[in-house]
């Protein structure tokens, strides 16, 4: 994706672009695969460095819980998948579950919880919570490229490759020793996108028909006139037939690796 289109999505979503030198844009970008376990989707990190000149990283992670907490969620009422949204200052930076260094959540975000335990990514079958969930963004495994995520993820954003995330790190240093221990992380869902032009385009298609319904009614009312009266060829007669002797018909129910670019 470009810094332009990236740029633009924010934009149209009403979001923070931040554009100090060195200043972190951290965003996901959640594929449309609904299939669990991959590192399927990406984590784009870009700032500008000078002037016009900015920055851009593209690292594979995923956004979703592993296979194996959507079988054994931590809650009852299911696994947290993190929601589409911009989470301005909501990260900084500490010890991911005591262990090493990431970006752990300092303030409330909201979830989806997928309660089905059927192991399938879902987003419109539970409800949403805000709150403190320990959604963090973090790495897989300590060296090398991670294939499956598997228990790596409970509802964090994880990265594939180590090397990746060590950069991504440095980066976070970077910030947080100019503007502070402070990050916004953003969330853009591919999913949410597609349903809501799903949405759009059903409601075009029904606009669409009732227009080509009301035209056709115009166009050709003198033929429909001349069909129904040959129905009902005289009208005062059948005012005459009792109700009783009418029957209704219902109708038919119808990488491994980090891409770096410099963008002047």
């Amino acid at each position: 994706m470009s810094l332009q289109k990236m740029k633009a999505i924010l934009k149209h979503k009403g979001y923070t672009l931040y554009s100090r030198p060195y200043e972190l844009n951290i965003v996901g970008l959640r594929s449309k695969s609904v299939i669990p376990n991959r590192f399927d989707d990406e984590i784009h990190v870009f700032y500008k460095i000078s002037g016009l000149n900015w920055y851009y990283h593209i690292f594979k992670a995923t956004t979703d819980p592993g296979t194996f907490w959507l079988k054994q969620p931590m809650q009852p009422q299911g696994t947290a998948i993190l929601a589409e949204g911009q989470n301005v200052n909501c990260y900084q930076l500490g010890m991911h579950q005591g262990k090493y260094l990431a970006l752990v959540q300092r303030k409330p975000v909201t979830v989806i919880r997928d309660y089905d335990r059927d192991a399938v990514l879902d987003f419109s079958n539970g409800n949403t919570s805000t709150g403190q969930f320990g959604i963090n963004i973090h790495r897989a495994n300590a060296q090398g490229t991670t294939k499956t995520v598997d228990r790596n993820s409970a509802g964090c954003q994880v990265f594939e490759n180590a090397g990746d995330f060590a950069t991504f790190l440095s980066l976070c240093q970077k910030h947080k020793h100019l503007y502070g221990n402070q990050f916004t992380y953003t969330l853009i869902d591919f999913r949410a996108v597609r349903r809501q032009n799903l949405r759009y385009a059903m409601a075009g298609v029904g606009a669409l028909g009732l227009i080509g319904l009301g035209y056709m009614a115009i166009r050709y009312q003198d033929e429909i006139k001349t069909t129904i009266r040959s129905f009902f060829p005289d009208t005062n007669q059948t005012k005459t037939i009792h109700e009783n002797q009418y029957q209704t018909h219902p109708s038919p129910a119808p990488s491994g690796q980090g891409r770096e670019l410099l963008l002047t």
